[in-house]
């Protein structure tokens, strides 16, 4: 098991040293491919990078910033401040939110692949869950009801399925947020020219937005956030069906619980679902961040800054969120504690009226229509929820029923390993492997 619950490493890409120095990295791009071009100096790029790189000071470009109220021009300043003339020649012809933007596009790229990760290790265990447990008999439920049987490897298949959807989700959010802009004030390159743009952002691992005004589209952002919104209704999905399980009159697994660890203050007997109920509250947030972000596409005109406030906390905090869950859930899931002989005895619970559907087709095989069949299979299951005898007794001693199948007949719907007979094929659907022969 891989513990990720530490990760001040992820948090750092968005902290203010981080910051600037992605934009440090976007002008000095800029700078060089200027350069190339005749625009600027030669060795210019270089002399500032001498001066500069790793040597920016945080503190005090908030301190200039305090007397700016303008970050970009508070950053360049101290960069004059390091660099002294050379500097004069960085941002030529560019406007606050081609580095901003840009910037954002490399943090979000960068925070998208640690995620990446964490969805992968996560994959990992419940494929490995799912193994483990692929031939369980588990009661398969509809509406919190017995339904039919399922194995409980099924359901870490489906958790499996669902969350590496949610990687497709990530990764195209991922290609598509990996955009920057240098293009001056409105987008239209008044001052600079789009080859300068294109060298500049390539070496930084970006691409040119299609179409820009003074801003990267806000629907690209929003599309992270909903990825991300995904990637926690996933893990809630996971954590609510975890909190079923744990429930006391289920019992069919719970979470893992450390030596010494306390379940109550009140209560001794208590183990509760703390991880499983923590990701569930933690997955609103996710959402609540993706529903803001649409409220950021539509700006005035080129711009506005309406966004800005909203970004600075919903993009940071989302992707250290998910990234938090993403190391909290893979360790819900290797801890798990399954109960395999409490499954067993829920399935047998209700003296197999999970059946009930068997009955009634092999009634309709026999020749009846499917609704009068139907009403015969549900007076005696009816009448064993009532406490009047047991299913497949009452089968058995209904007259109509007996004069279309027999004992042997009867019997035969009653067959668990009917039901699961094409998990492997499920099983193969869901995880790549070559699907075996279909039985029956």
């Amino acid at each position: 098991m891989i513990d990720r619950y530490s990760r001040p490493e992820f948090a750092q890409l968005w902290s203010d040293s981080s910051r600037f120095e992605i934009w440090l990295q976007i002008e000095l791009a800029v700078c060089s491919a200027m350069e190339d071009r005749g625009t600027v100096p030669k060795g210019t790029a270089s002399a500032v990078s001498a001066l500069c790189t790793g040597n920016l000071s945080a503190d005090r470009i908030l301190e200039i910033e305090a007397k700016t109220r303008h970050d970009v021009i508070a950053f360049l300043t101290h960069v004059e401040e390091l660099a002294g003339e050379p500097a004069r020649w960085l941002h030529l012809g560019m406007t606050s939110s081609d580095v901003l933007d840009s910037s954002l596009g490399m943090q979000c790229k960068n925070a998208l692949g640690e995620i990446l990760k964490g969805v992968d290790i996560l994959l990992a265990s419940l494929k490995k869950r799912a193994e483990e447990e692929r031939n369980t008999p588990v009661m398969g439920r509809s509406h919190g009801i017995h339904a039919e049987p399922i194995t409980a490897g099924l359901v870490f298949a489906r958790w499996h399925a669902e969350l590496a959807r949610c990687r497709g989700r990530i990764s195209a959010a991922r290609e598509q947020i990996a955009v920057g802009k240098i293009a001056g004030a409105v987008g239209t390159y008044a001052n600079i020219d789009p080859e300068v743009e294109e060298v500049a952002l390539t070496a930084i691992g970006l691409k040119p937005e299609t179409v820009a005004s003074q801003v990267v589209a806000r629907d690209r952002h929003a599309e992270l956030l909903n990825a991300l919104a995904f990637l926690g209704a996933a893990i809630e999905n996971m954590s609510v069906g975890v909190r079923h399980w744990q429930r006391t009159e289920v019992g069919e697994a719970e979470e893992g619980f450390g030596k010494g660890q306390k379940g109550s203050s009140a209560m001794p007997h208590k183990k509760n679902p703390i991880l499983s109920e923590n990701l569930t509250g933690l997955a609103r947030m996710l959402r609540a961040y993706a529903g803001a972000s649409f409220e950021n596409i539509a700006l005035w005109h080129e711009r506005d800054i309406s966004h800005s406030s909203v970004e600075r906390i919903s993009i940071p905090d989302a992707t250290i969120l998910a990234d938090f869950m993403l190391a909290r859930c893979t360790k819900l899931i290797d801890g798990l504690v399954v109960h395999r002989g409490r499954m067993m005895e829920n399935l047998e619970r209700t003296g197999g009226l999970c059946f009930s559907e068997a009955v009634l087709l092999a009634l309709v095989r026999s020749g009846l229509p499917r609704q009068e069949a139907y009403v015969m299979v549900q007076r005696c299951a009816l009448a064993a929820h009532a406490g009047e005898g047991g299913f497949r007794e009452n089968l058995g001693k209904d007259k109509e029923i007996i004069e279309h199948l027999d004992a042997a007949q009867l019997d035969s719907c009653f067959d668990l390993q009917h039901h699961l007979r094409h998990v492997d094929t499920i099983f193969a659907r869901a995880f790549g492997t070559a699907s075996p022969k279909a039985e029956g």
